[in-house]
């Protein structure tokens, strides 16, 4: 009788490496101080959550009842505090009954933004869109046009006010850090001179500093009369110091790539601007992705510095908000983290959105 093949089923494997479970031993439990660590955090959370869940949940009070709040206090949170001054934090000192307008204006920026940011989009027209939509929020913050009441720009405020900061600061930061970067590798002494001299100036100062002498300093050396407008002088501050931060990053990218891909696309008879352009930068920006978006994430959080100039964006409009009342004054914590909320929102998307571009190179890579 011939002999026939039974193969033997398959076993699983005696240790798991994938799941939940194997996560948890390789990280919390990988050694004598992982785990002592992740036991004394474990009785950090149980000590404190319940607490906190009292607090925040159990006794909380979220009427806007400021006298119900004062009975509470110490004992349960008062979020009625953020539905009393709500429009106050978002909107800032905008004229009340206009607040449609950066309504619409911040909806419409961050539909741009969105849209950008998805491939799908990522068409000619886009460019089109953004030159529609650009002019489109500064009419609707404005006015002056279309029957629109005129406000000026020390009354824009809140969540609008530091979103078109942050966009505008990091469209306008980005491409000149490039510049700079690429200006810090050129081979003409003055060149390289100046960008050195910029970017090593702008980094020996804090933010702080360089938007008090864009508001204040600047206007002393224009014509009497002819001074730009706060906004504007703070939105150039804010661009370039962003931009010589994000220049070293950048050149750290440019260091990254070998020299022998530059002298291959130079043996091809490639131009300087096409060698950058087509083998140079697209590789460069693709490695340092985690640090452009942290320069974009710190971006949008420094715009919080602007209150030092007058303009109340998120941060300056809940204090605006808060310490004008004295009955929910005492109220700050709730208020404070309900901001600190919306600015991880913001920050959470935009790590995610870099984690999602380092794996499209990733991607592109392996091919």
């Amino acid at each position: 009788m011939s002999a026939v093949f039974q193969p033997v089923p398959a076993r699983p494997a005696p240790i798991r490496t994938e799941g939940f479970v194997p996560w948890v031993r390789a990280n919390l439990f990988g050694g004598v101080g992982n785990t002592i660590t992740t036991l004394l955090m474990a009785a950090v959370l149980i000590y404190l959550l319940p607490k906190l869940f009292s607090w925040a949940v159990l006794h909380a009070v979220t009427a806007t009842n400021a006298e119900a709040c004062q009975a509470a206090r110490g004992v349960g949170a008062c979020w009625g505090v953020i539905g009393e001054k709500f429009r106050l934090i978002i909107f800032g000192r905008y004229p009340y009954e206009s607040q449609w307008r950066p309504e619409l204006a911040t909806i419409l920026l961050l539909a741009l933004l969105i849209a950008s940011c998805i491939r799908y989009f990522w068409k000619p027209w886009l460019a089109l869109l953004w030159v529609m939509v650009v002019p489109a929020f500064f009419v609707l913050m404005g006015g002056g046009y279309f029957g629109l009441d005129s406000v000026t720009s020390d009354q824009w405020g809140g969540l609008p006010l530091t979103i078109m900061l942050a966009t505008f600061g990091i469209v306008l930061a980005y491409p000149l850090s490039i510049v700079v970067a690429l200006g810090r590798r050129s081979d003409l002494p003055a060149i390289r001179s100046l960008c050195i001299v910029y970017v090593e100036l702008v980094r020996g100062v804090p933010l702080i500093s360089v938007l008090f002498m864009a508001s204040f300093m600047f206007p002393l050396f224009m014509p009497v009369g002819k001074s730009p407008d706060v906004l504007l002088r703070v939105l150039v501050g804010i661009t370039l110091f962003s931009a010589a931060y994000l220049a070293e990053v950048v050149r750290g990218g440019l260091q990254a790539i070998p020299k022998g891909q530059i002298e291959a696309a130079q043996s091809l008879g490639l131009s300087y601007w096409q060698t950058q352009r087509k083998i140079v930068l697209p590789q460069a920006l693709a490695i340092v992705v985690p640090g452009i978006m942290n320069s974009f994430i710190a971006i949008f959080k420094d715009t919080s510095l602007v209150t030092i100039v007058s303009l109340y964006e998120l941060t300056g409009a809940l204090g605006l908000a808060l310490n004008s009342d004295a009955n929910w004054r005492p109220f700050k914590i709730e208020g404070y983290l309900f901001i600190t909320m919306i600015y991880f929102a913001f920050c959470f998307s935009m790590s995610r959105y870099s984690l999602w571009i380092e794996k499209q190179v990733s991607r592109s890579k392996t091919r």
